[in-house]
């Protein structure tokens, strides 16, 4: 009954095997089965049911022409020799002989007489007392066979239900209690049997079938909780199951069977970090960045290379006032993607919270120079940039001022005058000290001629000293002022005479100490002279730089 293992002779139940390839209990009935291609002659079937032979050891059956099995020709049919006084495990020869009695008119498709001749087998062993349950089990499980028939299913599960008390696991009775049960509609049980069979067997082909047959009737009759209503299926033992002995799996078996676990654990990855990150988001809509934190963090542990997860869990962080951490979260999604815009506007706001305004602004100039279109991010540039100026205001000490003397110019001679703080903005016509020699004399010279608005003068200025001395002569007097005037000097004047000095000065100007601070401080409007300088310098054709020299030089400014 779908048991492909054969035991031996000697051991295994020796006639019922033609119910194997009978699965559907419709099919039950017919007592010539399978075996109908196995007739006994008549005198051999005379001696069987008779039990009149008594000197002879053997009967013939006739077998099928294409069979292997070794037989001899009568009247020129082939006649196979079954030997009906072989040994049949620990039972004595009387025993024995009625057990193969049986299972060769088991074969026969006689069923009641095959019944009868294990019915006499069972009496006998009880009477004689022996002590073999496997022996008693086969008998029992045979029997049952014949009442399966015959159609008589009660006292077929009685009888395999005897053979299991027995031999506890045994996969024929199972198997045969299965097909009677499942046949008196009493389906739970079947399943179980059937259930334990595939677990003793999972090849039992038979099993499977009806397990899916029943589940479906299980389904239409109990409803979706028809599992909560089945008996307990037993567990069988490891050393109850039969297992078909297997090669070792190659090397290549084995990495494939690795590369799948690889994708099986991915894909679960995967669906694990987009549901957690759906998670997150929904709570993010119901203003719950809590328990979006959370579910953010799990997503990085499981891919924590995901730049979005990082912006996303930086926007719980801003929300909470957690800005270190949210400054943190951004300046890992800028190692992973050095342009992310949102990573650099949050990383602003997070430095506004932390009261960097410094950092907060460069990080709004770099959201508006990947995109110009951000009108939060300029907006927030215009807040910080007064807040910038009112903490710069508020910190930076008074400046110590030195008044210098004030010479008249007679004549065409230049000298050295420089007007004091006080009197440096007046209007009045101011000579301008074009031979600094330090940063004091140079910051004087320049701040007279940014007060007189002569950016000529602030030309000639720069013309006379060696561009890697501007940094060091600025010092830390540069304001926004400053840088805009030396941009029109630049841009009015010294461009037009010499242009490969200006884009040296310009080349040494960022690195002047406060420089960026300076800058951000420029108004709009010096902004624009600032990007109107570079246009006319890249317009220039020149031998010491290149259009893309100046437009790299340029993003330093703007």
């Amino acid at each position: 009954m779908g048991n492909a293992q054969k035991k031996p002779q000697s051991r295994g139940d020796g006639g019922p095997h033609s119910e194997s390839n009978n699965s559907h209990h419709g099919h039950w009935r017919s007592k010539g089965g399978s075996a109908d291609k196995y007739k006994a002659t008549q005198e051999s079937k005379e001696k069987v049911t008779n039990g009149t032979n008594k000197r002879s050891s053997t009967a013939s059956v006739q077998a099928d022409q294409s069979s292997s099995s070794k037989g001899t020709l009568v009247g020129g049919t082939a006649v196979e020799t079954v030997n009906l006084d072989a040994p049949c495990g620990a039972l004595p020869p009387p025993l024995a002989r009625l057990k193969n009695e049986g299972n060769l008119l088991f074969k026969n498709g006689q069923f009641s007489d095959a019944l009868e001749k294990y019915s006499q087998a069972i009496q006998g062993y009880t009477d004689s007392a022996i002590d073999s349950p496997e022996d008693l089990c086969i008998l029992y499980s045979n029997r049952a066979a014949c009442y399966l028939k015959d159609g008589n299913c009660q006292d077929c599960i009685q009888d395999c239900t005897s053979a299991l008390e027995l031999q506890s696991f045994s996969l024929k009775p199972l198997l045969r209690r299965a097909m009677a049960y499942e046949s008196l509609e009493r389906y739970r049980k079947a399943y179980v049997d059937y259930k334990t069979v595939l677990q003793i067997d999972i090849s039992v082909q038979a099993a499977h079938d009806s397990v899916n047959r029943i589940t479906r009737l299980l389904i239409e009759q109990d409803g979706p909780e028809w599992r909560e209503k089945l008996p307990e299926i037993p567990l069988v033992p490891l050393s109850a199951q039969q297992h078909p002995r297997e090669e070792p799996p190659t090397a290549e078996v084995l990495q494939a069977r690795a590369e799948k676990v690889a994708r099986d654990a991915e894909r679960k990855a995967e669906v694990r970090f987009t549901a957690l990150k759906q998670e997150g988001n929904d709570f993010v809509r119901m203003g719950q960045y809590q328990d979006a934190l959370g579910k953010y963090s799990e997503c990085l542990k499981l891919k924590p290379e995901e730049c979005a997860i990082y912006t996303n869990r930086a926007l719980c962080y801003l929300k909470l006032d957690r800005f270190t951490e949210a400054k943190q979260d951004c300046d890992a999604a800028l190692k992973l993607e050095p342009t992310n815009k949102k990573a650099f506007y949050r990383r602003a706001l997070a430095n506004k919270g932390l009261k960097d305004y410094l950092a907060c602004s460069s990080d709004l100039q770099e959201v508006l120079q990947l995109d110009p279109n951000v009108k939060e991010a300029d907006k927030e540039l215009e807040e910080v940039t007064v807040l910038l100026r009112q903490s710069l205001a508020n910190t930076s000490p008074a400046r110590h001022r030195r008044t210098v003397p004030i010479t008249e110019i007679e004549g065409d001679e230049e000298t050295t005058v420089i007007p004091n703080s006080e009197s440096s903005c007046t209007g009045e016509d101011i000579t301008v000290n074009l031979q600094p020699t330090n940063a004091y004399e140079f910051g004087q010279a320049l701040n007279a001629a940014r007060c007189s608005g002569n950016t000529a003068a602030c030309a000639d200025l720069l013309a006379s000293i060696a561009p890697d001395l501007l940094p060091q002569y600025l010092s830390t007097q540069l304001d926004g002022h400053t840088i805009n005037f030396i941009m029109q000097a630049l841009d009015s004047h010294l461009l037009k005479t010499d242009p490969n000095l200006v884009y040296q000065h310009l080349k040494s100007l960022h690195t002047a100490d406060r420089f960026s601070v300076a800058l951000m401080l420029l108004e709009k409007d010096e902004h624009r002279h600032v990007t109107q300088l570079f246009e006319h310098l890249s317009a220039v054709e020149s031998t010491e730089y290149t259009k893309n020299d100046v437009q790299n030089l340029a993003n330093k400014y703007i």
